[in-house]
């Protein structure tokens, strides 16, 4: 692709999705990337042409409005586009997308991040089992194809999301063997006055609550799962009671189940900014290390901007604001008025995020919690490394996340490091004694995204490959 646009956005979820829309609509030519084959990103994933007259969720209905205004805009929409690489050239920023099995550059003078966030798991004995999924991989399947993980499943994690996901099991026909969460009814009553302000939302979670309180699905407050049992598959799973630092205390009970959905929190998506030269800071409240932005989207680097929750976890409805409102920043930059409708939608981010990081605040990641994963565990799944494995690399003298991948190849599989990272970090830190914002993430490098080697070469024929002539003799 050859055209220059004035704004590339990449990302199509509501963060991105209506940055394009905002830019687009000052009259910018604006092209959104995306590997999706639709728009919504996660949070608002489109159904699949199998379930299309299924009742539609209120995520549904967000995703196919932000789908429609985009059917609808100038916003160019390359969808099914993988974006491995970006760099500049020039005065333009250049992404380099996989599509359709070819390799091809897209030019933009004005760059919008909007990556997201993925879900973070703390790593207990027998969570590579096969019958364990992420709790954000639950709703993955919950929204696409109205499929269960299991036929009786333990939900466990932190936060709204283990409500949520049980009561779609319920919904979609699956049985609930029990809800294990770390946070107490404390925590949620400290996070009561601000739920207050969303009283939609709140109702919402009151609904899924009566609904497995009528179910009599057992709930353990401020305990975990400590061990998945099974070797071949999810046979049932290992709960223990919780100290106030989420240190396990002991094991309280075994509960008999062949899934088992897991999740602690989600990560913001950085490695894109951090390669581009934007500064990280540790901020446990926005979900551990996010990069250095203005609320605007604004960065340090010109005409780079970041928005959603790749610049901290505030929830879906916060993204899609602060999208409009980096979208009238980029376009701003570039000529257009968009003072006035940028303050207005300004002070209505800062009211769902509010709400977003209180969610949030619930799975702040407690001292305790690098302990639940034993010697024997498997951190980095790619790769097979178990904690003793990286703790005793650190004994020998490994202080960073760099240092352990270079030693044991912990974050060299196909995952980059974005499933273990963050527990080789803890595992530093808690070995050291220190808090984990001092163990930075390690140093993002290319490809963002796997890409394959044949696409990079393009076709030729080896007949036209030109070989030297042999040395005299």
């Amino acid at each position: 692709m050859t055209d220059v646009f004035d704004i590339a956005v990449v990302g199509a979820g509501p963060a991105g999705g209506n940055a394009a829309l905002a830019a687009a609509r000052n009259g910018l030519r604006v092209v959104l990337l995306d590997e999706q084959p639709q728009a919504g990103g996660q949070v608002w994933r489109a159904k699949s042409a199998a379930i299309l007259k299924a009742p539609k969720t209120i995520e549904t209905l967000a995703g196919d409005v932000l789908r429609r205004a985009i059917a609808s805009s100038d916003v160019t929409h390359l969808h099914g586009a993988r974006v491995w690489q970006i760099s500049r050239e020039g005065d333009n920023w250049q992404c380099h997308i996989l599509r359709d099995g070819k390799s091809e550059p897209v030019q933009a003078t004005s760059l919008i991040l909007a990556p997201g966030a993925r879900e973070y798991v703390q790593p207990v004995q027998g969570w590579t089992t096969p019958g364990v999924i992420g709790l954000a991989g639950a709703t993955a399947l919950f929204k696409q194809n109205l499929i269960v993980p299991g036929q009786r499943t333990v939900v466990s994690g932190t936060g709204p999301l283990v409500f949520y996901v049980a009561s779609e099991i319920r919904r979609l026909g699956g049985e609930v063997a029990g809800i294990v969460t770390p946070n107490t009814r404390r925590d949620w009553l400290q996070a009561l006055p601000v739920m207050l302000g969303k009283p939609k939302l709140l109702m919402r979670g009151a609904v899924w609550m009566v609904d497995l309180m009528l179910a009599r699905v057992p709930i353990y407050w401020g305990h975990t799962v400590t061990e998945v049992l099974g070797t071949t598959q999810v046979s049932g799973v290992q709960v223990s009671k919780l100290d106030a630092d989420w240190t396990p205390k002991m094991q309280v009970t075994t509960l008999q189940a062949d899934s088992l959905c897991l999740g602690h929190g989600l990560i913001p998506q950085i490695e894109a900014a951090q390669m581009l030269g934007v500064g990280i800071t540790h901020d446990p409240a926005s979900g551990g290390w996010v990069p250095n932005a203005q609320d605007d989207g604004s960065t340090n680097i010109g005409n780079l901007y970041l928005c959603g929750d790749g610049t901290g976890i505030r929830g879906a409805d916060a993204a899609a604001v602060q999208g409009r409102v980096t979208g009238m920043r980029a376009a701003s930059d570039l000529g257009s008025d968009t003072d006035q409708d940028m303050r207005a939608a300004h002070n209505e981010w800062r009211r769902a995020a509010g709400f977003g990081m209180a969610m949030t605040a619930l799975s702040i990641p407690r001292a305790g919690m690098a302990r639940w994963t034993t010697a024997e565990t498997i951190v980095c799944r790619c790769e097979g490394i178990i904690k003793q494995s990286v703790l005793g690399e650190v004994a020998t003298g490994a202080a960073t996340t760099n240092a352990v991948k270079s030693g044991v190849r912990a974050g060299m599989g196909p995952c980059g490091g974005k499933y273990c990272q963050t527990a080789v970090a803890a595992l530093i830190a808690d070995h050291k004694g220190t808090d984990v914002s001092n163990i930075a993430p390690p140093t993002p490098r290319p490809p963002l995204r796997p890409v394959p080697l044949g696409a990079l070469a393009g076709s030729f024929d080896y007949d036209d490959l030109p070989i030297p002539k042999p040395a005299p003799l």
